[in-house]
């Protein structure tokens, strides 16, 4: 599933005109709620959709595993017409080096694989290979994307192609002279250095043990990932939340005395068919955004007990990370304290201190930069908390208001590591501040806010929908949020939003488009159709777009404040 490149919006995009629907509509939002919500409740992994990148490290290290043909299949179907995988721009770098470096090793070592297979191969791989080399040369670090652990990958990757592009200058392999010359070899990105990567790989040699943040990306230690040290013994039995990373600490041959870890992988490879995803299990980072997304639209959440039962045995003190392996981090802690809130659970705001540093909230200790989505959501548990007014609780809303505003870009957007799309980040600030600020809001707050507005509106595209490289209903359920959510409407923005809900109500079914950060990028499935459906219900709610015995159905469960506001 890749993502194909096209033109960044123009935040001056010619508008044309498309209309909602004129005659009143039946909300069928309350019952795809309780359907998501039943989802999440269930014991699971998550879901997420497969990772070229992931699984090209599992072809490339993982051949005895189940699926293997399967794997290699799927990147060979998956390779664009261009030579790369991927998404658009430098997204496309670190999944085009793994798939190119697993098909190439393939290549050089093809086993019992069928002769076709293996000639798809040397072709799939000399082509991936003058996609990456074009693209190394192009790029500058700053063009990288801000995705986990891409200043290690990137160099360990073009490494190991490097060393196979040395190996192929002795092979008898066929199809691949241009690429055989002693002179040959890949660089890095201009800025990018393997300084950070030989780091990391010190440390874990020096000390044979791998510290938590670490193990997510463990693949990056090669040989010296097999068995290290500072694995923590999990249920799912994951290493690092990865399915890579599992596989590189297994070894070759694979070591694994309790079955766990053979056993979480042959779940992963089975749920979807063969290929692996990025990051998995994801189950917490799921469940909180979902019913944040659902209760922000003032829907019903009629979920299982047990959804509000597992989320209270999974939160710590310690915070709770967004899978089993990572690290806690603030972004899903946050989150969930909020979720929890509305699922009727008060849990207190005394979790959030650990993260707070005092210029900002940082993700985990040892973060390398920090997210603006993380600190809207923690605005938003700060504020909506059981406890009363203390001096922290004070100092931190302000410091994170303050923080929010002095990170938004020029043209009133915002942006942000975990996710692509500016409409996300900008959401989740707007939300934040709003949620904040619930009666006047101060100068500043109130500034940014407008700004962000009058980006949206500006950004708007032809066909209703709003998207960075081109229109999709995830981006476009964002953009109504910022002008919905909380919000005093005017005509443009009613207007704006009547056609962004039309756009989202034809298009909610279409193939998802991957923008979510992981090692590359994903899409979870679940998340965005909440994203989708509680955008949908607030347009229908603040639009009048409802038939009258609808409208005093819903009205009734929205607060009283949003209610205030929307017949104002």
């Amino acid at each position: 599933m890749s993502v194909r490149s096209a033109e960044l919006a123009s935040p001056t995009a010619a508008r044309g005109p498309v209309h909602a629907p004129s005659t009143p509509v039946t909300c069928s939002c309350a019952s795809e709620a309780k359907q998501l919500l039943a989802a999440v409740a269930r014991d699971g992994l998550g879901a997420i959709s497969p990772s070229v990148y992931e699984t090209a490290r599992v072809v490339a290290t993982g051949p005895w595993l189940p699926g293997h043909r399967s794997r290699i299949e799927y990147l060979l179907s998956t390779q664009r017409p261009d030579g790369g995988w991927g998404g658009p721009e430098a997204y496309a770098l670190v999944p085009t080096l793994s798939a190119t470096e697993a098909l190439l090793g393939i290549v050089l070592e093809p086993g019992r694989l069928p002769a076709p297979m293996v000639d798809r191969c040397v072709r799939a791989a000399g082509n991936g290979l003058a996609f990456a080399r074009a693209q190394l040369r192009s790029l500058r670090v700053a063009d990288l994307p801000d995705t986990p652990g891409i200043e290690v990958i990137v160099p360990f990757l073009v490494g190991r192609l490097n060393d196979g592009l040395a190996r192929l200058r002795t092979s008898e392999v066929s199809g691949l002279d241009a690429w055989r010359g002693r002179g040959v070899r890949l660089p890095l990105p201009r800025g990018l250095t393997d300084k950070t990567l030989r780091a990391v790989t010190a440390v874990l040699a020096g000390e044979r043990k791998a510290p938590l943040k670490v193990q997510h990306s463990l693949e990056v230690a090669g040989e010296l990932a097999a068995g290290i040290r500072g694995v923590p013994r999990l249920s799912t039995g994951t290493v690092g939340a990865s399915p890579a990373a599992t596989v590189a600490w297994l070894g070759t041959p694979p070591v694994d005395r309790s079955g766990e870890y053979t056993r979480y992988l042959r779940r992963v490879i089975t749920q979807l068919g063969g290929p692996v995803a990025c990051v998995i299990p994801i189950i917490n980072f799921e469940r909180a955004w979902v019913v944040n997304n659902l209760a922000a639209a003032g829907l019903p959440l009629a979920a299982p007990r047990t959804l509000a039962e597992r989320m209270v045995a999974a939160l710590s003190p310690r915070g709770l990370a967004g899978g089993d392996g990572m690290p806690p981090d603030v972004d899903t802690t946050s989150s969930t304290v909020t979720a929890l809130r509305h699922l009727g659970v008060p849990i207190r705001n005394t979790v959030l201190r650990r993260f707070d540093v005092g210029t900002h909230f940082c993700g985990w200790v040892g973060e390398r930069t920090v997210s603006s989505t993380a600190h809207a959501h923690v605005l938003t548990a700060l504020v909506t908390g059981p406890e009363g007014r203390s001096a922290w609780r004070t100092s931190a809303i302000d410091r994170v208001t303050s923080w929010l505003c002095d990170a938004q870009e020029r043209d009133g957007y915002w942006t942000d590591k975990w996710h692509a799309s500016p409409y996300y980040a900008t959401a989740c600030v707007v939300a934040g501040l709003r949620d904040a600020w619930a009666g006047e809001i101060p100068a500043r707050p109130a500034a940014a806010i407008d700004r962000a507005v009058a980006w949206v509106l500006a950004s708007q595209r032809r066909d209703g929908s709003w998207g960075r490289w081109s229109g999709t209903p995830e981006e476009t359920a964002y953009a109504l949020q910022i002008l919905l959510y909380k919000a005093p409407l005017d005509r443009r923005m009613r207007a704006a939003a009547r056609r962004g809900y039309a756009f989202l109500v034809a298009g909610q079914d279409r193939e998802p488009v991957p923008l979510w950060h992981g090692k590359d990028l994903y899409d979870p499935p679940l998340i965005v159709r909440s994203a989708l459906v509680g955008a949908r219900h607030l347009a229908e709610t603040t639009l009048g777009l409802l038939t009258p015995e609808d409208t005093a159905s819903v009205v009734a469960r929205i607060p009283r404040q949003r209610r205030m506001i929307m017949s104002g």
